[in-house]
């Protein structure tokens, strides 16, 4: 059974995608299954065979993924230089599993880390291109947001509540002082005032992938729709450092207000995560002190 992260998670394991592939998908039966260690909070991922993948809702709130990915990922992959996913069939909620799930062409490549790439300042410039290409497509009709103080790429002042209430359980953890004052510096910068535009709005590690060297794919677009584009400037910190970021931000023309937006973000999806998986999940957050200190000094230093 895959570990559960929230506690209105459904039971998922192999032998459910097994099982559900056999009954509604015949032509994908009798494939080996393996989940993924590295699947995210939201969704847990199977590889099934050598070419596909699936995709299962942890809990009902994840609900709507496939439905969004099958209608917008075909109009998105053309303009993009970076592979995406490609959404094959979306499963029907059943008995046993009573959510949409998804069948997905397999992605080659390994999760983002640094030392695979033979060139961090060409791999800043190559995401930095994939963010500007897909800021460009038209976003009629695209989804938006969700009403949520977790929703990527919104004004930082609804979730201000979440993180003071997070930073009081981490008192002992950072420099609290320091913190505040960095996340009072990002709210003062105000929310973006400008058209929404695409956004992926989680850049992260397990969401980039590399092979021989280079970026080659971006997956899981959960939470792509339109809005604040400085939400796709998560990269800076959980992807770069120093040269690299720099080069990061030097190619999207990045400006003052859209840096601070962004270090907001960034900081406050760290802290307010924090307390809620550091006993569930670790692993998630093993590298949540050095963000946070990066962050920090990011901000301290300023430009």
């Amino acid at each position: 059974m895959v570990p559960k992260l929230h506690d209105d998670e459904l039971d998922i394991d192999a032998a459910l995608v097994t099982r559900l592939l056999a009954a509604q998908f015949p032509r994908w039966a009798g494939r080996p299954v393996r989940v993924l260690p590295e699947s995210g909070t939201d969704n847990v991922t199977f590889r099934v065979g050598d070419d596909l993948s699936v995709r299962l809702p942890r809990t009902p709130r994840m609900q709507g993924q496939v439905e969004k990915d099958m209608a917008w990922l075909p109009r998105l992959a053309p303009a993009l230089p970076l592979s995406i996913p490609e959404a094959l069939a979306a499963g029907a909620p059943s008995d046993e599993f009573p959510f949409t799930w998804g069948v997905y062409r397999w992605l080659d490549g390994t999760s983002f880390r640094p030392e695979l790439l033979d060139d961090p300042i060409a791999a800043a410039h190559d995401l930095a291109g994939f963010i500007h290409r897909l800021q460009s497509v038209d976003t009629t009709g695209a989804p938006t947001p969700p009403d949520d103080p977790f929703s990527r790429g919104t004004p930082l002042a609804p979730r201000d509540e979440l993180f003071r209430a997070a930073l009081d359980e981490l008192r002992d953890d950072f420099d609290t002082a320091l913190a505040l004052e960095a996340w009072e510096a990002s709210l003062a910068t105000g929310p973006w005032t400008g058209p929404p535009r695409w956004i992926h709005g989680d850049l992260m590690p397990g969401n980039v992938l590399v092979s021989g060297g280079r970026l080659t794919a971006v997956i899981d677009f959960a939470t792509a729709w339109a809005a604040d584009p400085a939400g796709d400037l998560l990269a800076a910190w959980h992807l770069f450092s120093g040269e690299s970021r720099r080069a990061f931000r030097d190619a999207l023309r990045v400006d003052e207000h859209a840096w601070s937006r962004a270090r907001g973000w960034a900081l406050s999806l760290t802290m307010i995560a924090l307390p809620y998986y550091r006993a569930r999940n670790p692993a998630a957050v093993h590298n949540a002190r050095v963000l946070v200190d990066d962050l920090l000094a990011d901000y301290a230093t300023g430009p």
